[in-house]
């Protein structure tokens, strides 16, 4: 059995790991098995959903599938291994079970001599996050199943990118929208942003989608109930999901047909 190639890929939240390992992948030329995992994410794997749509020949792993991750270690070429910030930089050898890997660190230009240095065989400058501001919780919500129509998520993502709901440091999600497409939407305080990125997958347009959705937060003092609730409130009920969907449909037609 050959060894593959495990790259452990940490630092600190926002900088821009999963971007760099994205980067990796597209400019992968030879063939091969890739593997990507992620631990800790739990029922909101935003940057597998958005891996493995982008990448579709890789081979995507979330928690709860640590055994059949193991069992891909004997094909596999390259493996990307995802530590988050939240997780100890002991827990690679916990579980990559004393394999040899090749540990890389994103972080932005202006940090020294982190943990995260000393740990490291090769540092990619990340971005230029502000490391000053108290990241003391995190907090996830899966969407599976819902809808939001698009002009209630861009409302929705101001008002988490600008203070509504607490200090925020590092907001991602996943949503499935009226028109049956995914937006994943990024936000870094401190780093310019970026509009939402359709992911390519093909429109779900009949009944509720069952893609990976989900919303994370970080930041201090942020006001969870309050994001639960307009989150709740900016979902479609079955009767409004039903009628986008049919108009989504008659417009495609028409497209079609001109």
């Amino acid at each position: 059995m050959s060894t593959p190639i495990i790259n452990v890929v940490a630092g600190p939240a926002g900088c821009g790991k999963t971007t760099w390992i994205w980067q990796q992948i597209q400019n992968t030329v030879s063939g091969g098995n890739i593997i990507y995992f992620s631990p800790g994410t739990g029922n909101v794997p935003i940057d597998q959903t958005r891996l493995a749509a982008e990448f579709p020949e890789v081979k995507v792993f979330s928690d709860g599938e640590v055994v059949d991750f193991y069992h891909q270690l004997t094909t596999a070429v390259t493996v990307y291994f995802e530590l988050g910030f939240y997780l100890q930089l002991s827990t690679v050898q916990q579980i990559l079970d004393n394999l040899s890997y090749y540990a890389v660190a994103v972080l932005p230009p202006h940090l020294r001599d982190s943990e995260y240095h000393s740990w490291a065989e090769k540092i990619v400058p990340g971005a230029p996050i502000d490391i000053s501001i108290s990241q003391t919780q995190l907090w996830r919500a899966p969407s599976i199943g819902q809808v939001i129509d698009e002009d209630s998520l861009q409302e929705l993502w101001y008002e988490i990118t600008h203070g509504a709901y607490g200090q925020v440091s590092r907001a991602k999600g996943i949503f499935d929208v009226a028109d049956g497409r995914s937006l994943y939407a990024d936000f870094v305080a401190g780093v310019p942003t970026t509009d939402f990125l359709e992911l390519d997958v093909p429109r779900y347009l009949n009944g509720r989608p069952l893609n990976r959705c989900g919303l994370e937060i970080l930041g201090q003092n942020l006001d969870e109930l309050a994001i639960r609730q307009t989150l709740q409130d900016c979902y479609l009920s079955e009767a409004a999901l039903i009628q986008y969907q049919q108009q989504v449909k008659q417009i495609l037609i028409e497209e079609n047909i001109q």
